[in-house]
């Protein structure tokens, strides 16, 4: 017995041997483990600094975790919306999803600053940002999901693709879910992820067209639940005012839960892009309604949809690269 228990430890300790010593994805491919021999403390370092950022100010959670999406719509999850702009580069915080609203740029440099101390040139900036998410999550109350490793940095930009290919508040049910489905994401992806704005802020700017002349014949949006609208007028008029910021979910605004889908029902989702969800598609209402019955089965489905937009077209092996400063190329 104690040789066959012998036998099976060496041929286990075979099995995962390539996956320590050669610190790259297999065949192009992520995996949980990659940094487990490179790097062991990446995660808990990672998880150390956003618990610290979050404990600060409970918003960072919601900020972090947009931030991986607005990366991975663009150009894949390749943590180019870090890139600040240079002679070759044009930055895509200057696009109208990200300008003067992306945030946590701060917290992923803190954490990249304690990663290069215990392990120089070897986690990803865009590893961080899909840990950081992850963890943003679990530290609201949301649930986790085993995060797959192994993306690289790119060593460029898309403005373009950042104005064009993330959806934006005042966009129509079609167009953001042709917008999901050209990254490989469907329908209840769609649902699901959207389900990330229990948590967070919005600016006035974003869904005033909602409060006073979004069909253009001077009548306010009556998707919009009225009593709800004129809470919402006073800090958002028809001019001024446009940074002014209000909760997505202003029943429980910092817990990661499914209050979102029951405040759509009620004609209370505070974008455009949210309630459309119940009133263009009865597929997506359908979703909603499931999510705002049961808990668990959002949590389960907002789990494997994070983890498939993580997957969105990731540079591996040897393409792109491991920043040392995630806001510049290597030089």
């Amino acid at each position: 017995m104690a040789h066959f228990i012998g036998i099976c430890m060496v041929v286990t300790l075979l099995s995962f041997a390539p996956l320590c010593l050669s610190g790259k994805s297999i065949g192009g491919y992520l995996y949980p483990q990659f940094y487990d021999c490179s790097c062991p403390k990446a995660k808990e370092i990672v998880k150390s600094v956003v618990a610290k950022a979050v404990a600060k100010e409970a918003r960072m959670a919601a900020s972090l975790l947009r931030l991986h999406f607005h990366d991975c719509f663009v150009q894949g999850c390749d943590a180019s919306i870090l890139l600040d702009s240079s002679g070759s580069i044009t930055s895509e915080k200057g696009s109208n999803p990200n300008r003067n609203s992306i945030r946590g740029l701060e917290v992923i440099d803190e954490i990249k600053s304690a990663l290069e101390k215990e392990c120089p040139h070897t986690v990803s900036c865009a590893d961080i940002l899909a840990l950081a998410a992850r963890d943003s999550t679990v530290l609201a109350g949301g649930p986790s999901w085993v995060v797959p490793l192994g993306r690289r940095d790119s060593r460029g930009a898309s403005l373009s693709g950042s104005n064009n290919n993330i959806p934006a508040p005042n966009n129509t049910f079609p167009t953001i879910l042709t917008k999901f489905k050209r990254q490989g994401l469907n329908i209840v992806d769609l649902v699901a992820l959207s389900g990330s704005h229990t948590i967070g802020k919005s600016r006035c700017v974003s869904f005033r067209q909602r409060l006073y002349n979004q069909s253009g014949n001077g009548q306010p949006d009556y998707t919009l639940d009225q009593s709800y609208a004129a809470k919402l007028r006073p800090r958002c008029p028809r001019s001024g005012g446009d940074q002014n910021l209000f909760f997505l979910d202003f029943v429980s605004p910092t817990k990661f839960d499914n209050m979102y889908f029951k405040n759509l029902l009620a004609s209370k989702g505070l974008l455009n892009s949210d309630q459309v969800l119940v009133t263009k598609s009865e597929a997506s209402m359908e979703l909603v309604k499931q999510y705002a019955e049961n808990n668990e089965l959002f949590f389960e489905q907002f789990a494997k949809s994070m983890i498939k937009m993580g997957n969105i077209s990731p540079l591996t092996d040897h393409r792109g690269e491991i920043r040392k400063y995630c806001r510049k190329i290597n030089a």
